[in-house]
C-alpha cells in the first residue's frame, strides 16, 4: 500500500468499491473519446478480480483521505514470444480530473510496479492515446521508453 503525502493512498480493489470503479472505467472511456462500457460490466469485472480464477485481473484504487476513490490502475500478467518472458500489462490508468497533479499517478504506477516486483516480473507495459499529452509528459517523467506501434482490435464472430 502507498501513501500520498496529504494521506490518500493506493491500495488493491475490494468488492465494495466495484460500482464506483466502474464509474471511473465509464469516465476513462468518455476521456479517451471511446463508447461507454457494455451493460453488466460490474458482473464482468467482479468475476476477473474477486472471482474464482484470481489473480487475472489487478485492479488499484486511488483513495483520499475522506474515502473517495480517485482513480484506478489495472493490470494482468502477460507474456512476451520476442523476449520469453512474462511482463505486467498496464491496462488503464486513470485519475478524475480534479485529482490529476497532486502525486496519485506516481502512487498508482509506483503501486504497479510493486506489483510487477511481487509477482517476479522485471517490467511494466501500457499504451496511451499519441494524443494525451498529459499522460505523455507523465510517463515521461517517470523514465518510461516510448514504443512505437499500433493497437488493433478484431471481433471474433461466433
Amino acid at each position: 500500500m502507498s501513501e500520498h503525502p496529504a494521506r490518500a493512498l493506493v491500495r488493491p480493489a475490494r468488492p465494495e468499491d466495484l460500482a464506483r470503479v466502474v464509474e471511473l472505467v465509464a469516465e476513462h472511456a468518455a476521456y479517451e473519446k471511446a463508447g461507454p462500457p457494455a451493460p453488466g460490466l460490474a458482473e464482468r469485472l467482479a468475476g476477473l478480480l474477486f472471482g474464482p480464477v484470481t489473480a487475472r485481473l489487478r485492479c488499484l484504487v486511488a483513495v483520499l483521505p475522506d474515502g473517495t476513490l480517485a482513480g484506478y490502475a489495472s493490470c494482468a500478467p502477460e507474456i512476451s514470444t520476442w523476449d520469453g518472458t512474462e511482463y505486467l500489462h498496464m491496462d488503464c490508468l486513470y485519475l478524475t480530473e480534479s485529482s490529476r497533479g497532486h502525486g496519485l499517478g506516481t502512487l498508482l504506477m509506483a503501486a504497479v510496479r510493486a506489483e510487477a516486483a511481487g509477482l517476479g516480473l522485471a517490467e511494466v507495459q501500457w499504451q496511451t492515446p499519441a494524443w494525451n499529452e498529459g499522460a505523455i509528459r507523465f510517463y515521461d517523467r517517470l523514465g518510461a521508453t516510448p514504443k512505437e506501434k499500433l493497437r488493433y482490435s478484431l471481433r471474433v464472430e461466433g
